[in-house]
């Protein structure tokens, strides 16, 4: 291939990200653009409206305060050094479920999906999890996000509940799918 494109994403993890001045500095904005997009797409990721801004600085901020902690993890996906996807899990802040994180959002750039970014994303994510001592990792996806449900599938997350009509839209209502990965369990 003469183009020098990447086709296999690059992914970093929150200390990755903030060590380089110059990602760490376009990384709000462009989680902002790919977020903006997928949601104003129709994308299932928890806002009606696109987020503004300043919400995704605040989340960002927040994801990676918790990640130094210990708290969170969070991905970022490159190909040639443009951010194609993000995603994190956080722990749960209760104290009887300290143990266990939520993975909260896996984001990929529409131009970017089918190349494999989601699956690298997640499974560094699940990587991190086992290495920060997760019990059990969870997620929720709408219903009608098959790609997703069967990415984490694949990735061993198996299903533990369903509220039907759960997710409202507008006039739309779609199931809420309950997934979990179990690290207790042997493999």
């Amino acid at each position: 291939m003469t183009s020098g494109m990447t086709f296999e994403p690059v992914i970093l993890d929150a200390q990755e990200l903030t060590s380089d001045p110059e990602l760490e500095a376009r990384f709000a904005e462009s989680a902002h653009r790919i977020l903006v997009d997928l949601v104003g797409g129709g994308a299932a990721l928890g806002w009606l409206e696109p987020p503004s801004r300043d919400d995704v600085v605040e989340l960002v901020g927040r994801v990676v305060s918790a990640a130094r902690a210990g708290d969170a993890a969070l991905r970022a996906a490159y190909l040639d050094r443009r951010l194609v996807g993000l995603g994190y899990w956080l722990r749960y802040a209760r104290p009887t479920h300290r143990p266990h994180a939520d993975m909260e959002k896996i984001a990929v750039d529409a131009a970017a999906q089918g190349r494999g970014v989601g699956r690298a994303l997640t499974a560094a994510l699940i990587a991190d999890a086992r290495e920060a001592g997760i019990e059990v990792l969870t997620l929720d996806a709408r219903g009608d996000n098959t790609n997703a449900l069967r990415l984490y599938r694949s990735l061993g997350f198996a299903e533990y509940g369903r509220l039907r009509d759960f997710v409202a839209v507008g006039e739309h209502r779609y199931d809420k799918v309950f997934c979990m990965l179990d690290f207790r369990r042997p493999s």
